[in-house]
């Protein structure tokens, strides 16, 4: 997927509704999991980067 290509998808992402947030947590990472491997399959590696430090960001925190 080329930069431009992403840019036409969040523009039509744009003009239709929002989906529901994922309700938990666990949901939320499964949802970017699948966007990973999609990019990655796709080749698309500046969006597959994006998404990596999405997952980092929604794991959990344990403090010990």
């Amino acid at each position: 997927m080329t930069t431009l290509s992403l840019q036409l998808s969040r523009a039509l992402a744009r003009g239709r509704a929002q989906p529901a947030p994922p309700p938990t947590r666990a949901d939320l990472l499964a949802t970017l999991l699948r966007k990973r491997a999609a990019a990655h399959n796709a080749g698309a590696v500046e969006l597959e980067a994006m998404l990596i430090d999405q997952i980092r960001w929604a794991l959990p925190i344990e403090r010990g």
